[in-house]
């Protein structure tokens, strides 16, 4: 049985692996049906979408009819004016065929210029706390990627009472020594406002060699069980850590097996053999911007 946890403040226990929705993006129906079948299955009781994961909340209306009240159900919006971000939420609503969301994030909210504009007088951030306060949503959050992103949740958090936050974490990722000190920095402040954090890119490699992203996920994942499980351990040993799934369907099984195993964190000696056999590389850069 996977673990749950509380979701920060928002009182929903949520499953400690987020179905990343994403992954149904460019599916068939019958595909996604089958896969929220199996999400089902394993008691996944939180799923995380977007507007801009291609057909992802079409696939999720017809499975959300019978299914809106056994889930936490997040969504996201790239918008950082406030009518576009308003617009969008609605858009996302009605493709989802739900009246409310649990919770909207400002997606992948790391540029300064966009940061400004979201938190600017009439941005998105005033304009997701009107749509919070009219019952379209519940709870609000701000996700991001890339080396900066946790030093930009602090100043988020900061400027507004965020319900989650959501960035990578693996281990090279945590070897970066900036990094892993804006991370324990932000798990610090999140501890102590009870704010939820979710984490991504757990299994990522690296990025694909071929530099396309004409892939099921755009990131060069793990494939094989035993790294993938010592992956997931390494973020689930930490309790405060919440793991979205990889945009890769296929490789679902394995995340949430080793999810209901024992998360005692993986032996040091073991994620840097992990790292060499497998080839894993920082999937961000210092410096560079960071995908969505």
């Amino acid at each position: 049985m996977l673990p749950r946890a509380a979701f920060g403040s928002t009182g929903h226990d949520s499953t400690r692996v987020i179905f990343g929705a994403a992954a149904l993006g460019a599916m068939s129906q019958e595909r996604a049906d089958a896969t929220l079948d199996a999400v089902t299955g394993w008691g996944i009781n939180h799923i995380d979408t977007a507007a801009s994961y291609g057909e992802s909340e079409v696939r999720l209306r017809p499975w959300l009819t019978s299914h809106r009240d056994e889930v936490f159900l997040a969504t996201k919006s790239g918008e950082r004016g406030g009518d576009g971000a308003r617009a969008e939420l609605e858009r996302s609503l009605e493709r989802l065929g739900v009246d409310s969301v649990d919770l909207i994030q400002l997606h992948n909210l790391v540029d300064e210029d966009g940061w400004q504009q979201a938190f600017a007088s009439g941005g998105a951030v005033d304009a997701l706390a009107a749509a919070r306060d009219e019952g379209l949503v519940a709870h609000i959050g701000v996700t991001g990627h890339g080396v900066p992103i946790a030093e930009m949740h602090l100043r988020s958090l900061e400027r507004f009472d965020f319900a989650s936050v959501l960035f990578p974490v693996n281990f090279v990722m945590m070897e970066n020594p900036r990094y892993r000190g804006d991370v324990e920095r932000l798990l610090d402040v999140c501890a102590e406002r009870s704010v939820a954090v979710q984490t991504i890119k757990s299994i990522a490699r690296g990025a694909w060699a071929d530099g396309s992203t004409n892939h099921f996920s755009w990131y060069d994942p793990l494939t094989e069980a035993e790294p993938i499980g010592r992956a997931v351990r390494y973020v689930l040993s930490h309790p405060q850590m919440f793991l979205n799934t990889t945009s890769d369907a296929r490789l679902l099984p394995m995340i949430v097996e080793a999810a209901e195993g024992d998360l005692t964190m993986p032996d040091r000696a073991l994620m840097l053999d992990d790292v060499e056999a497998e080839g894993i590389t920082p999937l961000f850069v210092e410096g560079e911007p960071a995908p969505v």
